[in-house]
């Protein structure tokens, strides 16, 4: 995806993005009934009673304001819950759902709908046809808002519950690992080894984390240099002066070859679920150590992000068709196994080592991913295994305990 298209999604998944749209199409549909007009017959709006729109305006109008404000808090109350109880890295995903956001994006769109009809009444602009016309479309409108309203009491049951959230984590990860498994070095060829001698490193334009990479652009320098980009910074990684982003190793480089690499990496405060997928395991592992803490003491959390991990990995192990590289000249290192074992399970070894539950829970995760049909998955549980294993026994005082875990351990 290109730099311009990863910002149209990203800006496409705003809450006011879809309520802008909502509200645009809600004005329009107030204003049809003008155009449509002339072609109904007289004598059908005193029929069918087209003088009651403007009560039943007035009703949409004010109810929908209130309802959405009320919505509103239901929704700040989530992201509240999601940040204190879960992760605050979890909140985005909260405000990304489309269920909320197709929820107060009817909610607004019906109150604009209901007060632009009341403003093109009170001035004359329909008549007798057109409130005929209005009447039909505003019956429309309720239906929706009723169908909208019992989608809303339905999603209230489980929104900002937690594990409502570690479902969320949980599919962001799959899904940009998916992403990722469809183009294992984000389209490019498999870098190995350091970078090339003589090549020219392009340093971080500023400080903060890789939020996503625009392969095409940096195809497009390498075939204008006749060489190549050797990238180092994929999406996740803190940069800054002293780390670059790459080298480009070609014959001259130019400083305007620099600035459009620079320019093909997005930089920001935060990480970004997209083209990440070691940030959502991350996450899923702080909700996993969170539960542990004393402050929540919450042990079937845990159980649930590691069994959760475990599929996400499972994904990864995953074989998948060998496809040519769809820019070979851009170099992109890969993401090892061991540094994804490292990324869920280090904190959960850790917080969790005085827990013979979790201890058994997490070797019989290793053992899971151990029989995975991939060499590197075996010897990376393997080596976690044992890791888990010294932390327990340096933590577990009761001897029954302890044996238990060394028996699963030995499992693996």
């Amino acid at each position: 995806m290109s730099r311009w298209g990863w910002a149209l999604s990203r800006v496409s998944r705003r809450i006011w993005f879809r309520a802008s749209l909502f509200s645009i199409a809600a004005v329009a549909t107030a204003l049809v009934a003008i155009v449509v007009s002339p072609w109904i017959p007289s004598g059908l709006p005193a029929k069918v009673g087209a003088d009651a729109v403007d009560n039943i305006l007035g009703i949409i109008a004010a109810s929908m304001l209130a309802v959405t404000t009320f919505s509103l808090n239901i929704m700040i109350s989530a992201f509240s819950a999601a940040s204190s109880n879960v992760t605050p890295r979890a909140a985005t995903l909260v405000a990304e759902d489309r269920t909320t956001q197709n929820v107060l994006a009817t909610f607004l769109g019906s109150f604009l709908f209901a007060l632009v009809g009341i403003v093109a009444l009170s001035a004359g602009a329909y008549g007798e046809q057109g409130r005929l016309v209005l009447m039909a479309v505003t019956v429309a409108v309720i239906g929706l808002i009723v169908l909208t309203l019992l989608r809303w009491i339905a999603h209230l049951a489980t929104l900002g519950r937690v594990t409502d959230i570690t479902r969320r984590v949980e599919e962001a990860a799959a899904e940009a690992l998916r992403d990722r498994k469809r183009a294992p070095h984000l389209g490019g060829a498999r870098r190995d080894g350091p970078p090339p001698d003589g090549a020219t490193a392009v340093a971080a334009p500023e400080i903060g984390y890789v939020q996503h990479v625009d392969m095409g652009a940096l195809a497009a320098v390498a075939e204008r240099l006749g060489g190549r980009i050797v990238l180092e910074a994929l999406p996740g990684l803190f940069v800054g002066p002293s780390r670059p982003l790459g080298w480009i190793d070609a014959p001259v480089p130019d400083d305007d070859a620099v600035k459009a690499v620079q320019a093909a990496f997005v930089i920001g405060d935060t990480r970004s679920f997209d083209q990440d997928p070691r940030f959502g395991i991350c996450v899923l592992s702080e909700i996993g150590s969170r539960a542990l803490s004393s402050a929540i003491n919450d042990p079937g959390t845990i159980i649930d992000v590691i069994g959760r991990g475990v599929r996400v990995l499972a994904l990864w192990a995953e074989p998948v068709e060998e496809t040519e590289p769809r820019f070979p000249a851009v170099l992109v290192p890969a993401i090892e196994p061991d540094d994804v074992f490292e990324d869920l399970f280090e904190a959960l070894e850790r917080d969790g080592a005085g827990d013979v539950i979790v201890g058994l829970r997490l070797q019989k995760a290793y053992r899971s991913l151990a029989a995975l049909d991939d060499p590197r998955f075996a010897a990376a549980a393997r080596r976690r295994s044992a890791i888990a294993l010294a932390r327990a026994e340096q933590a577990l005082a009761f001897a029954a305990d302890l044996e238990r875990v060394r028996s699963a351990a030995g499992s693996v």
